[in-house]
């Protein structure tokens, strides 16, 4: 038998008994059990579509709730979802913006106003899988107006 052959064979079931290992291996979802007292809509008023724009295209990176798909449950993917739920939280969490200070308030909302604008938010790894979660120019003027709102609120 060819010496080759043999090797790609052993490496190639090494290379599964891994992937069968890293499985059982948990990640922490961002699940919460309860609204947190903190959450922008408890200090702010969002418009319906606004809220509903959020909920479609912002939440699951940036709220302590994420609404998993079922790859989510296959590692190494599991860990990569993981690790950009947390990267997005650190960023911005709607569900904990009244910790935030009235300067970080305003920050937040400048980046909220200028990502959108950019196109870089949603992120288009994830638009790719939700393509409901795509804002269209309408998304984005309703977005924007309501981040300009909330920043004169802050500012009077």
């Amino acid at each position: 038998m060819d010496k080759s052959f043999f090797t790609v064979k052993n490496i190639l079931i090494i290379l599964l008994l891994l992937f069968i290992g890293i499985q059982f291996i948990n990640v922490k979802e961002n699940i919460s059990q309860s609204r947190s007292e903190n959450a922008i809509g408890n200090y702010y008023k969002i418009p319906a579509k606004v809220q509903e724009i959020l909920k479609t295209s912002c939440y699951d990176c940036h709220s302590n709730n994420t609404s998993y798909p079922w790859y989510s449950k296959v590692q190494p993917v599991k860990w990569w979802l993981a690790d950009h739920v947390n990267s997005g939280k650190r960023h911005l969490n709607f569900d904990e913006f009244n910790t935030y200070s009235r300067e970080k308030k305003l920050e937040k909302l400048d980046e909220i106003v200028e990502t959108v604008k950019m196109g870089e938010m949603p992120l288009t790894s994830y638009t790719v899988v939700h393509r409901n979660a795509k804002l269209s120019a309408s998304d984005q003027s309703e977005i924007e107006r309501w981040a300009n709102g909330i920043k004169k609120e802050l500012n009077n």
